[in-house]
């Protein structure tokens, strides 16, 4: 008997948030007609395709989706400023990779209340994302941006 691997919903629509993030940063398009975009064509499974097929992304919640894209787009100015002052001086936010810049902006909105999840399962969620995407010193520039960015937006999860 064969056991199909578990499924990871929750990571699945972060990696489509931090896609939609990205490539509404690169297009110009608002987070509405992104979110559009992703559901009618990168979100599910399509009948008779392989599941990651063309970019698709089959395991995602299209609601936790949408709320993480629209957190991170409505609060943006002041996440922006947030990661100005959590990065290091020789990393300004526009001059930093676009996707770990689209990483840290899903992070930071669902930090901020796009989501009611933990800070410290959002942090690991995105560490692993980002592994996903880059190689190099982001993992550990991602690392610690979210761990800043955690403290100052949910202080009372991270007392002590």
């Amino acid at each position: 008997m064969t056991v199909a691997p578990k499924t990871r919903s929750r990571t699945a629509s972060r990696v489509a948030a931090v896609q939609a993030l990205f490539q509404s940063e690169q297009a110009g398009d608002n987070a509405e007609t992104v979110i559009d975009q992703f559901v009618r064509h990168r979100l599910g499974s399509l009948a008779g395709a392989d599941d990651f097929e063309d970019g698709r992304i089959p395991d995602a919640e299209v609601p936790l989706f949408a709320s993480i894209v629209r957190g991170a787009v409505r609060q943006q100015d002041t996440i922006d400023a947030m990661l100005s002052e959590a990065l290091p001086a020789d990393w300004p936010l526009a001059r930093i990779d676009p996707v770990l810049r689209a990483l840290l902006r899903a992070a930071g909105g669902e930090l901020a209340g796009a989501t009611s999840a933990p800070g410290k399962v959002i942090i690991n969620e995105y560490l692993d994302v980002v592994r996903g995407f880059l190689t190099g010193p982001e993992p550990g520039i991602a690392n610690a941006v979210l761990d800043r960015l955690a403290r100052l937006l949910r202080p009372g999860e991270f007392e002590g």
